[in-house]
């Protein structure tokens, strides 16, 4: 019988524990894998159901409801919507940042939507809102709407949280959060009428101007609109818009003959800023 030398034994027993790593190496990286899999699967499902629910396609809400607790979501349970927007962050990176305080939570069109279980829906936003502008260091801004049960009342309650959000922003709210009682005058008019509404009262008060604007390229509405913000003070307008006084004095004169003697007078100055306001909104 040949006699097996130490140094070959000793050469077989490493070979043998580097072919065992090997395999266990091999196999926690089939695991890592298939757990990635599995969580890219599930994630996909949530953010499919997101759409679904947001974009109308609630033809089975029976089927939807089942979607929802497969992936552990009763949609049952009454939930606010929040609509997050940010400027300067990839919406993706937003959402992912997102996700942990929200039960639901997605990119959906050109913004992030979270649903969450809150029964102060303004509340919760400002606080998310502080979240994520701390986490990533940027202005996030969300509006908030609901709470509301069960899936056919998601879509209209994802629409006005979005015009609370964009609301925000033009109000330069920029990294604050609320919903419409947040939004004083602004909000009341979110609620009670349609975007063609509030569209159609722009261009009946500020109509001439936006055309002489338009056909001229001048800045008769940024001239406004720092008339107002600087309180009628010709001097503070002028720096604001960086112009001699003299330029400011002839811009008023030309909105004055567009608007109609009477424009600089209380109540209809009142209108004309709720105008320029919804300007801000509408064209956002």
């Amino acid at each position: 019988m040949a006699r097996v030398r130490p140094h070959d034994a000793a050469r077989a027993l490493l070979a043998e524990n580097g072919a065992g790593r090997r395999a266990t190496g091999l196999t926690a990286l089939v695991l890592v894998l298939l757990r990635q899999a599995a969580a890219r699967t599930t994630e996909d499902a949530r953010g499919e159901l997101l759409a679904d629910l947001l974009t109308g396609a609630r033809s089975d809400p029976v089927a939807l409801l089942t979607r929802g607790h497969r992936l552990g979501i009763d949609l049952a349970v009454p939930r606010a919507v929040l609509v997050a927007l940010s400027e300067h962050l990839p919406r993706r990176r937003l959402a992912a940042a997102a996700a942990p305080h929200a039960d639901l939570a997605g990119v959906h069109a050109d913004h992030v939507v979270l649903l969450v279980r809150a029964s102060h829906p303004g509340e919760s936003a400002a606080r998310l809102a502080a979240i994520l502008t701390s986490t990533v260091d940027t202005p996030v801004t969300v509006g908030a709407a609901g709470p509301v049960s069960g899936v056919d009342a998601l879509a209209r309650t994802h629409a006005e949280a979005e015009r609370c959000a964009r609301a925000l922003s033009a109000l330069g709210r920029a990294g604050q959060g609320g919903g419409r009682s947040d939004l004083g005058f602004v909000g009341l008019l979110l609620g009670e009428h349609t975007p063609e509404d509030l569209e159609s009262y722009v261009h009946a008060t500020l109509g001439p101007v936006l055309e002489y604007d338009e056909r001229r390229g001048t800045e008769l509405l940024r001239t406004l609109e720092a008339y107002f913000s600087a309180g009628a003070n010709l001097t503070r307008a002028k720096d604001l818009l960086h112009v001699h006084v003299n330029t400011v004095v002839q811009r008023l004169e030309r909105i004055g003959s567009l608007l109609g003697s009477g424009w600089q007078e209380q109540e209809r100055a009142l209108e004309i800023q709720l105008a320029l306001r919804l300007f801000g909104l509408t064209s956002a």
